[in-house]
């Protein structure tokens, strides 16, 4: 690639954690204003067969989800009809395709994960190396996650099958910038295959 731009991989490192961006009914499912789509229903089936292989291996798997109580916490979004997700809410739930109650939860007010939230402290907590970004939608808040995992020195892999946008060439365009700067991307197929080989490796450890 020209100008030095996406020469080399980050790789994997000791280990890994999977975080979930806003896979909330509020954007899966289309009994809400923003829900719904076949690139997100798709993202979230390869989604869901990820974070299984995760939990077989006792891979920290954390999700996100935006809510507000109110509109001074609102900030200056651009989408109002965000301002309908509440805490505790319907929308605000994690698709039940891809959560399991042994799962982290996190509520965020902000696009990133990482802003305004624990999330470094439990993965750093949890000696996470390692972070797999999958999530909705892949232009807006698994980019700032992406970004933010990079900044927070993690090395940071996106689960491409595993994002899901309502623009297919928003989602193309967002992961080929972020793979020539601060990510490696993958699809499902391989992430599962890494999760698979960690848990091998455990077992032959123990």
């Amino acid at each position: 690639m020209k100008v030095g731009y996406g020469v080399g991989e980050i790789g994997w490192g000791r280990r890994a954690a999977v975080v979930a961006v806003d896979f909330q009914s509020a954007f899966t499912s289309p009994e809400f204003p923003l829900g719904g789509g076949d690139h997100i229903a798709a993202a979230v089936r390869c989604a869901a067969e990820v974070v299984a292989a995760a939990r077989a291996a006792d891979v920290l798997v954390v999700h996100t989800a935006v809510g507000w109580s109110n509109v001074q916490e609102f900030g200056r979004w651009k989408i109002p009809a965000l301002l309908e997700i509440e805490p505790g809410s319907p929308g605000a739930q994690i698709d039940p395709l891809v959560w399991d109650p042994s799962d982290t939860y996190l509520l965020k007010r902000y696009p990133s994960a990482f802003f305004g939230t624990d999330l470094s402290s439990i993965l750093q907590r949890n000696d996470i190396d390692t972070v797999l970004v999958m999530g909705a939608t892949t232009s807006g808040c698994v980019r700032a996650t992406v970004v933010d995992s990079f900044s927070h020195g993690f090395r940071t892999f996106v689960v491409e099958d595993g994002c899901g946008d309502q623009d297919a060439e928003a989602h193309a365009s967002n992961l080929r910038d972020v793979g020539r700067r601060y990510a490696d991307i993958i699809d499902a197929r391989t992430a599962i295959h890494h999760l698979a080989g960690a848990t091998r490796q455990a077992a032959a450890v123990s």
